[in-house]
Order: C-alpha cells, then structure tokens, then sequence
C-alpha cells in the first residue's frame, strides 16, 4: 500500500489513475478545486480521499501534505479553460506547482510525476519532437506550463516530467473525438481543421505511469505519445464510420492563429530509460474511445468506482 497524492485528481487523466491505483490498495488523496474538474468521477470510496482547494493556497497545500504525508505526488491539475486568463494560468501552472514541489520536499515524498503539454515546444519545425526539442511556447498555457516544469524539475525529490501526446480514454469530452460523435450522431455539420496530432490509448498512459512511479526510475523530461500525427479528418472519417453515417465531404479549415499544424513526438528516450512504448494502434485507440461513448455516451462525469454500499 502506497500513499498517493493526486493535485487535479478530478480531471481525465487524474481520475483514471484513481481507477487504475485504487482497486490495487493503494490510498489516495486528491486536491482538486473544480474549475474543471468533475465531483461526480471522485465519489466517496473506500481508500480515496477529496479535498477541495486550490494548489496555489500554500496553507491548504501544507495541511494535506501534513496529514497525508504521501509517498508519490501525481501533479495533474492545471489551468487551461481561459486562454485570456494569465493571471490564473501563472497562479496555478506556476505558483502552484512551486508549493506541491515545496510541500512534497518537507515531507519527504519519494517521487514527484508532472504532467506537461506538448504546448511547451511551440511549432517546432521537426517531426516526431524530440525531448531535446527546446521550449518555445507561445500561448498562455503553454508558457505557464513550461515554467512550472522547470520548477518540478529543480526539485530535491526525484522527479519526472511526462510531455504528453493527446491521451484518449473513460471521460475524455473535449477535442475532435466526442465533438465529431456528438455532432454526427445529432445529424449537425462539422468541419476539420488541417492539423494533425499524436493520440495515445489510456491503457499506454496508465502503464507508463506504472513505470514512472517505480522507486529509483528515471528522472527528467520525457515523451510519452505513440509517434505519429494523424489528421483531424481522419478521426472524423474514423466517426463517421463508427455511426454508419455518411457525412459526405467535410469541409477542411487552415490552423487557427494559435494552433499548431501538425504534432508528434519522439517517445525513442523514453523506451530507452524505462522500456516503455505505445501498444494500441491509432485505429484501436479510436474504436475504443467510441465504443466508451456507444455505453457511456460523452461525458466527463461517469465513474467507474464503486460506491460503499450502505449499512445493513
């Protein structure tokens, strides 16, 4: 049994890890304040604890770490909703991940894993990304981002940085995939922007988390993504299959201002150090997705825990 603290353990990814630890014995405390984060995915379960606040309030910090003393920190929240809001994208990118990583120092966590954006490498003019890749983000949570990793990384625990690819699984609810179901399934017209982006099946992330949390492991910056960029047309293709529905031609729009037209990233460092690499094919990983949403529908508030049941 592990103690395991969980900053946004509300979210997508956060949630599934809860999945994936809890049923394994391991306790676990999330922090979450909601701002995108869904109560309904942390239900009250045996082993699983919820503690509303923010990251960037060190008292609140400083009292969970007090009572949980956890071994493993899983810094997973984020802000991303408001890409005007900079004053709360650096608020929680940045000064909160500077109180988990001073938190998680004075109280002797063993190892600290942060997620960070692909955003942080800007429009690289290389592809798949290496890790090597210098910084270069250009829009608010992408710098915000880039900065509280530094910080993680300068952490006297030992720490790693996962960059990761577009994670599909249980929940996910923003982005081409549950868009395009949606508005097929609703007979709405949809368009394509000309861009293509790596996806990575939830299984692959969850096992490479089993491997980043591993006492001793490797630490630094690392790319976990599958490698190849597929177009958004071809999820919408890949949908429109799935529903039987025959879209005909979709139209096919340039990259907004503050897109980047095509990502993938080198995830060959990565298999190096931890022997890890991606299983689920991009058709796989897209079929799955799907047939969540044919038994859940799209929604970022389904939970796969359990619920105690009452007392006899």
């Amino acid at each position: 049994m592990t103690r395991i603290l969980v900053t946004g353990g509300a979210g997508c990814l956060g949630s599934n890890l809860i999945e994936h630890w809890l049923p394994q014995g391991h306790r676990i405390l999330v922090l979450d304040n909601f701002a995108t984060g869904k109560r309904e995915v942390v239900p009250p379960t045996p082993g699983l604890e919820v503690r509303e606040g923010h990251v960037a309030d060190a008292g609140f910090v400083e009292k969970a770490f007090a009572d949980f003393q956890p071994e493993l920190v899983i810094h997973s929240a984020a802000s991303y909703k408001d890409p005007n809001d900079w004053q709360e994208d650096a608020r929680t990118n940045v000064l909160g991940s500077i109180e988990v990583v001073k938190a998680a120092e004075r109280h002797g966590a063993k190892r600290l894993v942060n997620f960070q954006t692909v955003l942080s490498y800007g429009r690289p003019d290389v592809s798949p990304i290496p890790v090597t890749q210098p910084a270069a983000p250009f829009t608010s949570y992408g710098i915000s981002k880039t900065a509280g990793e530094q910080y993680v990384l300068q952490s006297k625990v030992p720490a790693v940085s996962l960059r990761l690819a577009n994670v599909t699984g249980p929940r996910l609810a923003i982005g081409p995939i549950p868009t395009f179901y949606k508005r097929l399934k609703a007979g709405q017209k949809c368009f394509c922007s000309d861009t293509a982006r790596d996806f990575l099946d939830m299984s692959d992330f969850l096992a490479m988390m089993d491997l980043a949390i591993a006492p001793g492991g490797a630490t630094g910056a690392f790319n976990v993504a599958s490698g190849e960029a597929h177009f958004i047309k071809e999820i919408f293709e890949l949908v429109a299959q799935h529903l039987g529905v025959d879209a005909g031609d979709v139209p096919v729009v340039p990259p907004a201002a503050d897109d980047v037209p095509v990502v993938a990233l080198d995830a060959s460092e990565t298999t190096r150090r931890f022997g890890w690499q991606a299983r689920v094919g991009f058709h796989d990983t897209i079929r799955r997705q799907l047939a969540w949403y044919d038994r859940h529908g799209v929604s970022d508030i389904y939970s796969h825990l359990s619920s105690p049941k009452p007392a006899a």
